[in-house]
């Protein structure tokens, strides 16, 4: 050991040891740093559920060192992809905020074939939507209180039984995927302020004039199993049907 002592064997080991630094390691950390690769960036804002398109995408180079293993590169691998978290303009994406299946959340908008729509209402009182207490499946009734020009109360046979789709917070958050979520400071939960309802294009409109010049109640028809509630909206999509093509021998024999 006494070697260690030898102020010029550590001189000349402290030289290597620099060299070493100098010329191998300094120059490896430099070439790392230097070192580009392409990524995957937003760039426009892309909401939380929405299918992403190339038209919200772009491939940038950018510095290679300390990037997360999990980014994306390919714009191919991300276009078609679900956002399971809110994007910003600028951002990279990660793998871990991808689905390629909708969210649960918002499946039912992934659904419309054309046939009917999704149009939300408000909820203008606590009671008006049945405090609180409606979930997505219900089948409801709607009435118009205070309605038109003469202040009537009305339940339209066209709206007898509703689905409902989503009972949604003044946050935007749906009342099933609010249930998963923490509570707030105060531990209470946001009360619903819109329903979203699965309708034909004649109650759209008829729920569009309903909203203006009324406001709207829902009365709880059934909450149970998926066949059962189907009878219900089956004898509501009849009636549609009939009253948009009445049986003109009906009408003949009226006359």
């Amino acid at each position: 050991m006494q070697w260690f002592k030898n102020r010029t064997v550590l001189g000349i080991g402290c030289i290597a040891l620099s060299l070493l630094i100098c010329f191998g390691l300094t120059p490896l950390f430099h070439q790392a740093l230097r070192a580009q690769t392409e990524i995957v960036r937003v760039t426009r804002d892309i909401e939380k559920g929405e299918q992403i398109t190339r038209e919200k995408l772009e491939v940038v180079q950018v510095g290679a060192y300390n990037l997360p293993s999990h980014v994306m590169t390919s714009l191919d691998s991300v276009a078609g992809q679900y956002a399971t978290a809110a994007l910003q303009k600028g951002d990279y994406i990660l793998s871990t905020k991808l689905s390629a299946v909708p969210l649960a959340e918002f499946a039912y908008l992934n659904h419309l074939d054309g046939s009917k729509q999704a149009i939300s209402i408000s909820i203008k009182s606590f009671a008006a939507g049945l405090s609180g207490k409606l979930q997505a499946g219900d089948i409801i009734t709607l009435i118009a209180s205070d309605y038109g020009e003469m202040r009537t109360t009305t339940m339209p046979p066209e709206l007898q039984y509703v689905e409902v789709l989503a009972v949604t917070t003044s946050s935007g958050m749906d009342k099933d995927a609010q249930s998963t979520q923490k509570k707030s400071d105060d531990d209470k939960q946001q009360l619903p302020s819109t329903l979203t309802l699965l309708v034909q294009p004649i109650q759209a409109q008829l729920l569009a004039d309903m909203e203006v010049k009324g406001q709207l109640h829902a009365a709880l028809v059934y909450r149970g199993d998926q066949a059962t509630a189907q009878d219900f909206i089956a004898k509501q999509d009849d009636y549609l049907a009939k009253k948009s093509n009445p049986d003109p021998d009906k009408e003949a024999n009226d006359e």
